[in-house]
């Protein structure tokens, strides 16, 4: 496969995508360094919720659920970039950078130089986030612009490597309890006559891989948040801008497209280091063997997964430029799956083959991310 053969940039990362939308925030605050690709309303106050696997498609098909949310639904949808997976994601938005550059290129990926793994959400204590991610926030950038801005989170996130990589560089007010979330993210929005703040639910996501994100549990679920964020629209002072918005979207997956490499342990032949996830998997492969294990796997999967090396995914334009020190990160070899499949391994990700729901890929269902604006 060439370069030629693929079609043409899965996301365009200056366009309607995540990492647009920060800096489409900072101008329509007036803040003239960056351009509102996104034309949103012009507002001193602005407030980002992000929804962990709320995919624009299930709202559309859940809207009954969720009433208030899908009243907001007439806004072209933003695309989460590759992987579509939350670490990825909420660096991509974070940082206003695509993966390439800001080098959180999945859930898992390995430690260059070693055999290690990195878990983009649990991290690794021996690697510094912020020399993972050396680039300042945008939520650092819009306040140093004088537009004061802050995260309201989990205080189990805090110093986090995740939330460094992401959210670093402005004040963090943590909560305990879900139902604090609102009493602070009011307080922060009007402690100021102009702020910016950001906030994070993840209830959602954490339904859909247990029991499918199109089960009824998933259902109740997406319906608490929309009254939660009904509520918070309502007490939000008058001229704020509520934007919610996605990491990522997300599909269940029946067993039959469940393909366990450790049945066919040939598939890792030449393989080093197996990481990603089910739906986009990183392969390292020994020295000049990518090629082979490409068309190895590309036999294997026909028709199910897309097969690219990591010269392809970059020519593709998969992760947006590439930096040379993210280079060695990405997988030699990359395998996105298609339709009802996922690349398993019961021996380093067993934990995967008990999930129902999934994300990661290049499909439609799981990239694209509302763009939900209220003011």
């Amino acid at each position: 496969m060439t370069a030629a053969d693929i079609a043409e940039p899965t996301v365009d990362y200056h366009g309607r995508s995540l990492t647009s939308l920060l800096p489409s925030i900072a101008a329509a605050m007036g803040v003239p360094s960056w351009s509102d690709v996104l034309s949103l309303p012009p507002a001193d106050r602005y407030v980002v919720v992000l929804v962990d696997g709320l995919g624009h498609d299930l709202l559309a098909e859940h809207a009954d659920a969720a009433p208030y949310l899908a009243s907001l639904l007439d806004r072209e949808p933003l695309r989460s970039g590759l992987p579509s997976t939350t670490a990825t994601s909420l660096t991509s938005l974070g940082t206003g950078l695509p993966p390439g550059r800001h080098g959180v290129v999945g859930y898992t990926s390995r430690i260059p130089g070693t055999d290690r793994v990195m878990n983009s959400l649990r991290w690794d204590p021996e690697v510094d986030p912020a020399q993972w991610q050396p680039h300042p926030t945008m939520f650092e950038r819009i306040d140093a612009a004088g537009i004061p801005t802050s995260t309201v989170n989990k205080a189990e996130f805090e110093g986090t490597g995740l939330t460094v990589c992401s959210q670093s560089g402005v004040p963090f007010h943590p909560f305990v309890s879900v139902y604090e979330r609102l009493d602070v993210v009011v307080e922060a929005s009007e402690a100021t006559p102009r702020s910016l703040v950001y906030t994070y639910e993840s209830t959602l996501d954490h339904t859909g891989h247990e029991r499918g994100c199109t089960s009824p549990e998933w259902r109740d679920r997406l319906r608490g948040i929309n009254g939660d964020l009904a509520d918070l629209r309502d007490a939000l002072a008058p001229g704020t801008a509520l934007v919610v918005t996605a990491d990522h979207g997300m599909l269940d997956l029946p067993p039959a497209g469940r393909f366990d490499v450790e049945a066919e342990p040939g598939m890792l032949t030449d393989v080093t280091v197996f990481a990603g996830e089910a739906r986009f998997r990183h392969l390292y492969t020994r020295s000049g063997a990518a090629e082979d294990v490409a068309a190895r796997w590309r036999d294997r999967v026909a028709g199910q997964a897309l097969v690219l090396t990591r010269e392809e995914a970059e020519a593709a334009g998969w992760f947006g430029p590439i930096d040379d020190r993210v280079r060695p990160r990405i997988g030699d070899v990359v395998v996105a799956a298609l339709g009802d499949f996922g690349v398993f391994s019961s021996r380093h990700f067993a934990i995967e083959l008990k999930m129902a729901g999934f994300h990661g890929s290049v499909t439609p269902a799981e990239m694209r991310v509302p763009l939900l604006v209220d003011l």
